[in-house]
């Protein structure tokens, strides 16, 4: 008995040079298919955070206009993201891209209408002076969101 099972361990093989290469090829092509996809998830990732930034800048906004703090001239106000940051209504947001936002050309613009409601619009630009975003931050698409090549 301890014979037969002493032959059979001798007989294993390991694998061939056929089968090795023949892995490594669907690594690689699994490889060649996995790292775009990641690529552009993390960039998806990164919009939707610039996105997430403006909005919530725009409620900051939203708390600066209930406490009476925001000032019209001609039916326009304009914050800027260190306005929000100094008064204490946002603290200071990350940029996803790692640049940082301009503090004194960020700002949230908000349109008093006829009818006493209001438009707000956020331009996110970063100290490198990309602009990431301008528009509605609740009705943009990410693919309006720009990031630096």
């Amino acid at each position: 008995m301890f014979e037969k099972l002493r032959k059979l361990l001798k007989n294993q093989r390991g694998l061939t040079l056929v089968e090795l290469l023949a892995v490594v090829v669907i690594l690689g092509i699994i490889s060649a298919i996995a790292v775009p996809s990641i690529g552009g998830l993390i960039n998806n990732s990164k919009k939707d955070a610039h996105i997430g930034n403006a909005q919530t800048m725009v409620n900051a906004v939203k708390l600066m206009a209930t406490a009476e703090e925001l000032t019209f001239s001609d039916d326009k106000a304009t914050v800027t993201l260190g306005t929000l940051v100094t008064d204490n209504y946002l603290d200071k947001i990350k940029d996803p891209s790692g640049n940082g936002y301009d503090e004194k050309n960020t700002v949230v613009t908000v349109v008093k209408k006829s009818d006493n409601t209001y438009d707000y619009s956020v331009k996110l630009i970063s100290t490198n002076d990309v602009p990431y975003l301008d528009g509605d931050p609740f009705t943009i698409k990410r693919n309006n969101v720009k990031l630096k090549k």
